[in-house]
């Protein structure tokens, strides 16, 4: 299994998604050669959604609501069953090439994780002294092969071939034994670089070059395991992590036709582009709906692998499978997802119906140009009901024509608050797991 997961790629970046100005032949290929995810569903930032997806569980659940930082001693507490771990128990190669972002700290890196081999960076690739803005706040950014640093401070534009290429030298390694490989580019997460080979190769500016040179990654993926002949025994993920950046402006991505962006639980924020290949396995040229997300690769990954789920604590996802093949989709249809951010509970989605509960949020009010950051003003949404099969863009609140409904959503809130918490109306959850924690004074 490769799961190819990407960083603040909007919605509306890759041509089977809608883009006209970025050149997306190999994301568009793996589109036409397996199945378009349409409602696929990540959190807000890049922190929980990697925990969604090690885990199958929401990142409020295991206690990671938001980002970690150079200088945080948290991380993915060493108790929780990752995918990396289910399968390498059934006898998978694991490996991770590119941002991991669940804790920096020796107990939290990869290789302490599931993952027999790490090559990357452990956290956001703004987070070193040279980033876009010019402010030296963090160290040096760190380039790992497994647990040790190789590199301070890598040439960001040469990222996505280096990842590229130990992701395809995995491959050949272990092209012979089922194997778990994720490509977890930095990419196009702000700010953004592109190699010489692309700058210049997309009517988007560098913003589109990044892209195309990511797109050209998937096509050294694709072309790999065909040249392996693993092809037709690959099930091949992709997605991005959250929704576009958009205070980067030209140096960010599009959310399409989704409102609002990044570190919001408008659409934009939340729902991201998503493709599932497997030649013979998922229906070619096909589109689903279906309510899915980063939580449920993990329990597919471990029917698929015929593995047993940890049954001492709760998985929030779902088995995708009935979706992928093509089976059921209609087993979905009534599915509740729950959108935090920064432990808030800030929206309620179940089939047709989004409910967003009163929060905050910031929106751009003059965006980025060439690598600088805009500006934003922080507004209020109250109780607000959208129908998002007829107002994709989550325009006109339509609570007041469907208390009913509403009255539905505020009963699945309220369960949540009380299973996993909300900072907003400073609940404790009594179903969440304890964080990890680090003291580096300890032996």
């Amino acid at each position: 299994m490769v799961v190819f997961l990407t960083d603040d790629q909007g919605y509306a970046d890759v041509g089977a998604f809608g883009a006209t100005d970025i050149p997306t032949p190999s994301f568009d290929r793996l589109a036409a050669e397996g199945m378009r995810l349409t409602s696929f569903y990540s959190a807000p930032t890049c922190t929980p959604s990697r925990a969604m997806l090690m885990t199958g569980s929401y990142g409020q659940r295991v206690s990671v609501p938001g980002a970690y930082y150079p200088s945080s001693l948290e991380g993915l507490a060493p108790d929780e069953m990752t995918i990396a771990e289910v399968l390498r128990a059934r006898g998978y190669a694991t490996g991770l090439v590119g941002k991991w972002h669940l804790g920096s700290q020796p107990p939290f890196l990869p290789t302490r994780q599931g993952f027999d081999e790490y090559f990357g960076i452990p956290y956001s690739n703004d987070m070193g002294r040279v980033n876009g803005l010019g402010r030296p706040i963090y160290p040096d950014l760190p380039l790992l092969a497994g647990e040790t640093v190789v590199e301070t401070e890598p040439d960001q534009a040469q990222l996505v071939r280096r990842y590229t290429e130990r992701a395809t030298d995995f491959i050949a390694r272990h092209a012979d034994r089922p194997f778990f490989l994720e490509i977890a580019h930095s990419m196009p997460h702000w700010p953004i670089a592109a190699s010489d080979r692309f700058r210049g190769s997309s009517p988007r500016g560098l913003y589109g070059d990044v892209i195309a040179e990511i797109d050209w990654s998937m096509g050294e993926i694709l072309d790999a395991l065909a040249a392996h002949g693993i092809d037709d025994r690959t099930l091949v993920l992709f997605a991005s992590d959250n929704g576009p950046w958009l205070v980067f402006g030209n140096h960010a991505g599009s959310a399409g036709p989704l409102r609002e962006g990044k570190s919001t639980s408008f659409e934009g924020g939340v729902r991201v582009p998503a493709i599932a290949r497997w030649p013979g396995r998922i229906p070619a040229g096909s589109a689903s709906a279906a309510v899915l997300g980063l939580i449920d690769v993990l329990p597919t990954a471990a029917r698929l692998a015929g593995a047993e789920l940890p049954a001492d604590r709760v998985i929030d996802g779902r088995d995708a499978w009935p979706v992928l093949s093509g089976e059921d989709e209609a087993s979905f249809d009534h599915r509740v997802w729950l959108v935090h951010r920064n432990g808030g509970l800030e929206a309620v989605r179940r089939g047709r119906w989004k409910l967003h509960l009163p929060h905050p949020w910031a929106t751009v009010t003059v965006p980025g140009v060439d690598g600088d950051d805009g500006e934003t003003a922080v507004l209020q949404i109250g109780l607000a009901l959208f129908d998002l099969e007829s107002d994709l863009g989550e325009t006109r609140d339509v609570a007041a024509e469907h208390p009913d409904v509403v009255a539905g959503l505020l009963a699945i809130a309220e369960d949540a608050r009380a299973d996993l918490g909300d900072t907003l109306t400073r609940r404790r959850g009594s179903g969440v797991r304890p964080q990890g924690s680090h003291d580096p004074a300890a032996p």
